[in-house]
This record gives structure tokens, sequence and C-alpha cells, in this order.
């Protein structure tokens, strides 16, 4: 980006200043807007997420025989909605501040297949695929039973063609997973910044891990070059995919029948909050949507973000979206949260988003570790360190000066002990024992030094 126009950004936005010198920021957008008046300008709506649901429905008995960790859900890929009262009385202790209402989490780190948020986005986009090729082919109808297709004669079929993707970990383990066991050939362009045990597991189910020196831009725009020279290759593109976006929005609905089934309603004076982490966007962007279109303005949903990689956050405060990247402001992009490691957020989520999010924030890779630590000793929950940015949020709310005038300015400031608040955990039950291990103990360290 041109210098001088990075230096009026820095005149017109002060908040920049903080965002720049890599502090902790809470931010509030103040273009959101009531969800009936904007519905209609995203391009995709309920129709679509219901096609997505009633695809998955169909893939449920291939899913249940081709993965039998998943024959309890009878083939749906969903994860469960858990209270964390432990974890709220140790942040209230630990930070001195206090958290209002009830605290919950939502454990997609224990998603099937893929241990993260990205089966839900990724893992739709790859079946979608396989059945619409099936389907051109005459090799499948939508009247058939899906459990069909796990066999040596469709995974025949499918190795004729190649799936690729730029990741920085989760999204590939996600879309190699499954696109392996259908039977495609895999690519995977991986930055520097994803783990190596990703790229090993990745390794041993057939897939063709290719590294990048540089960060996740790089790897998705190699990637998609490669894949455009190939008339069988299909690039799975996590900026701009409408179809991974669909497959995280099926979210919404699912978890509005476990608050149902908790007893816990969700109207004008029980509001929800939602405090998804964030990387290039389509994840948390999607699953914001669908829980938009489930509750409307009785849900608040807010991104979190580390402090070295602020990209959708850059998007939003200066609505360039994509045309901005991290690296504009001198920020390196480099963090322990490697599935939120963006330098360059999604133009589509983003334009979504506008007017759609709450706001935002963004939280260092130490206090990260401190929150893995206290989850396992308070919940013997086990996350990777990006899946403990949503946790931050309730105490920011309550905290943050900027957290107080968004409650008064929607009405909320008598029903603050009504408020649930729902951290969306993305990751973490595929990190080896010694890995997670090495985790535990940096975030006890810290916990301790802070406590001296």
């Amino acid at each position: 980006m041109d210098e001088r126009k990075v230096e009026v950004l820095k005149e017109d936005l002060p908040l920049l200043k903080k965002i720049r010198t890599l502090r902790e920021v809470f931010w509030i957008n103040s273009k959101y807007s009531k969800f009936n008046d904007v519905a209609n300008t995203f391009g995709v709506d309920v129709d679509d997420v219901s096609d997505a649901e009633n695809r998955l429905k169909r893939f449920a008995s291939y899913i249940e025989k081709a993965f039998p960790e998943t024959k309890n859900s009878k083939g749906i890929i969903e994860s469960p909605l858990v209270q964390i009262p432990n974890m709220k009385s140790r942040m209230e202790r630990d930070l001195e501040g206090k958290i209002y209402g009830n605290m919950l989490l939502k454990c997609d780190n224990a998603l099937p297949i893929a241990g993260s948020i990205k089966a839900r986005g990724g893992i739709y986009e790859v079946l979608k695929h396989a059945e619409t090729l099936a389907i051109e082919n005459k090799m499948l109808s939508q009247e058939d039973d899906y459990s069909i297709i796990d066999s040596d004669k469709f995974r025949e079929f499918f190795s004729q063609y190649t799936v690729q993707v730029g990741s920085t970990g989760n999204l590939g383990l996600s879309i190699g997973i499954m696109s392996a066991k259908l039977g495609f050939k895999v690519k995977v362009h991986m930055s520097a910044d994803a783990k190596q045990w990703k790229k090993d597991l990745l390794r041993s189910k057939g897939v063709d891990v290719v590294e990048y020196s540089s960060d996740y831009s790089k790897a998705v725009e190699e990637g998609r070059k490669l894949s455009d020279k190939d008339p069988n290759s299909y690039f799975i593109d996590d900026e701009n995919s409408k179809d991974l976006f669909l497959g995280y929005a099926v979210a919404g609905r699912r978890v509005k029948k476990q608050l149902e089934d908790m007893s816990i309603a969700v109207d004008q004076n029980h509001p929800l909050f939602v405090y998804l982490p964030c990387g290039v966007g389509g994840g948390p962007g999607g699953v914001a949507f669908g829980l938009k279109l489930v509750y409307g303005d009785n849900v608040h949903c807010f991104f979190a973000e580390p402090t070295h990689s602020p990209a959708m956050l850059l998007g939003l405060m200066t609505e360039l979206h994509s045309k901005i990247s991290v690296q504009d402001f001198g920020i390196d992009n480099v963090t322990e949260a490697d599935g939120l490691a963006v330098g360059r957020p999604s133009s589509f989520v983003g334009k979504i988003m506008d007017k759609v999010l709450s706001g935002e924030y963004t939280i260092s890779d130490n206090q990260l570790y401190r929150l893995l630590a206290a989850m396992i000793e308070e919940e013997k929950i086990y996350l990777e360190p990006s899946a403990l940015a949503g946790v931050m949020g309730p105490m920011l709310l309550s905290k943050e000066e900027n957290g107080i005038k968004y409650l008064e300015k929607q009405g909320l400031i008598d029903k603050e002990d009504n408020i649930h608040h729902i951290c969306w955990a993305t990751g973490g039950s595929l990190v080896p024992e010694n890995i997670m291990d090495g985790y535990y103990k940096k975030g006890k360290l810290l916990n301790k030094r802070r406590a001296k």
C-alpha cells in the first residue's frame, strides 16, 4: 500500500497507534446495524443455509460409514456446548473483574474428523464438490443412500481429480483428511507458521504438503496458480468461498437447538454474546451470519485476533478489507496462534460483516497461553492457543469502557446479568500430547509470574 495512504489512515484512526504498537484493543463497530435493515444485502440468505444443511444431511450416512467416530451422532458433524463456571470464576479472580451473566464454551475442538471449526466449512465444501462431480457424471442422485460413496468405485472415480487449498493448518487438516478419504488427490499449500505436527498428520493421510517460507497469503497465491493450470483441479479459496461460508453458517441453527435443550432463552431480555477467533474470516463470519439469521438483534458477535495478526480488524476499521495487510502497518503477522496468523483478511467476509459484527478485540500470545493453562486446570478442557482467543471476550465486555458503552447503546445495561456468553473454542483435540504439555507448561509459568 502507498505510504502516504497509510499515513492518512494513521491520522484519521487514532486506535491504529495502539494496534501498530501491538497493544490489546477493544473496538466497537460504529456501522453496526439492525439485522433486518441489512439482511438483503449479503449475497447469501436463509435458503442458501438451508441448502447447505440439507446437503450435510444427505452425506450423513456416508460420514457415519467412513468415519466410525461419528456413529453416535449418525454422521452429523457437531460439537458440544458446555457451561464453564469454574473458568469464569478463575478469570474474575486472575483478571480482577466481573463477568456478567453465564459463560459457555462451544467445543469445536471436539468436532469429529478434523478437531477444529474448519471441519464445518472445509468438509462441507469438499462434500459439495464431490456431490457435484458424482451427479454430473451420473454416478449419484440426491435420492440415493450416500453411504455408497464409501466404495472403491467412487474412490477410483474421485482419484482423477485434485483438491488444493492454502492453509496455516486447521483448514488444511479438514480438507486434506476428507478429500483423501473420498479418494481425491490432495495438495495442501502451507505457510511457515503452520505447525510441523499438522504437516506430519496430513502426510500420514496421503496428502501432498507443499511448504512455503512466507506467510498464509503466499501459500494461497501459489496454490491457486498451480491449481489453475490443471483442469481437473479444484482450489478451495478460504478468502472468497461462499461454500465454505455456508458450511460454517449451518452452526447457527444447531446452537439454537443446543441452547433450547439447556433451557437457555435468547430474546430481548436475555441477550446472547458470541466471541469467535478470527483468521482470514470465513469460519467466524459464517458462524456469526448463521447466528444472526436465527437470533437477529438478540445475538451480538465479536471477533478476536492476535495482536500480531489483526487483519480483519484493520480491514473493517479502514473499510479497505483485502486491499490492506497488517504488514502495511509494520506488524509482523508472527503469532503462536497459528490458525489466526493471517496478514490479509477476506474481502467477501469483511463486506458481509461490515454492518453485522458488533466489534473486535485483540489478544496477546501470552494471554492465550495463560487462558489455555487455566482452562485445563479449571475445566479439564485442552485447547490449542488460537482457540482461547474467544474466551477473553466476556471479561472485556464488562471491563473495557467500550464494552460498557456498547451495552448502554444496545439498551442492555440493566440486563447484563441475563447475558449468556458463548466462547467459540476453535481447535485442539488433534494436538499431540507432548506439544499440548508444552503449551500447558508455558501457560502455567506465565500465570505463576503474573501472580507474583
